[in-house]
């Protein structure tokens, strides 16, 4: 009988465990996770309208194609930065 609660024991720290994992992979609870988030917002709110439309203009698409999509990166990065204010990751 103790056996077999010891091993009902173990199975249940087992959960516990595989849990606790994936609360931590769930949340923003990581450094390296929201330094890189941070860093990615920064990325498409400053460098992504201003780079992307160069290099588009330089590959010879459309103006207002490169614009559109530095627009979009633009408001790519700030929907990101609110995300990261909203879940107090940037206070």
């Amino acid at each position: 009988m103790q056996a077999f609660s010891g091993r009902l024991n173990c199975m249940t720290e087992e959960k516990h465990e595989v849990k606790r994992a994936s609360e931590r992979i769930g949340s923003l609870n990581s450094k390296l996770l929201k330094t890189t988030l941070v860093v990615l917002a920064a990325l498409l709110t400053f460098a992504g309208p201003t780079y992307v439309v160069y290099v588009l203009s330089f590959l010879d698409i459309s103006f207002t194609i490169s614009v559109v999509c530095g627009f979009i990166l633009f408001v790519a990065g700030l929907t990101l930065f609110w995300y990261l204010i909203k879940n107090k990751v940037i206070s």
